[in-house]
């Protein structure tokens, strides 16, 4: 898995490539708990992730709970297989999604 990060003015766009699974997900918790405390908004940016387990679903509702602290959580361009998962487990609707 590969992780960019992008920091405009209070926002920061975590741009995210590869497999979310067990063995990645740790990687992504620790950026995104990276940004907390420099960011207001933070925007995982999914187009380039073709597969996320449950423990990447962990980590994303974690975040989102974290980041209504701030300004929240846009997960943004989901790729099919994402959106699939998404929407069969529900968070489709509880997250905040851009398309």
């Amino acid at each position: 898995m590969l992780i960019t990060k992008e920091k405009t003015d209070n926002t920061i766009v975590l741009r995210v490539e590869g497999k979310i699974d067990t063995l990645t997900s740790p990687e992504l918790e620790q950026a995104i708990a990276d940004t907390y405390e420099d960011c207001g908004k933070l925007v995982l940016d999914l187009s380039k992730v073709d597969y996320i387990s449950s423990a990447g679903l962990r980590v994303i509702v974690v975040a989102h709970r974290e980041m209504e602290k701030h300004d929240g959580l846009i997960i943004r361009n989901l790729s099919k297989n994402v959106k699939n998962v998404l929407t069969i487990t529900g968070f489709y609707k509880t997250l905040n999604i851009e398309e």
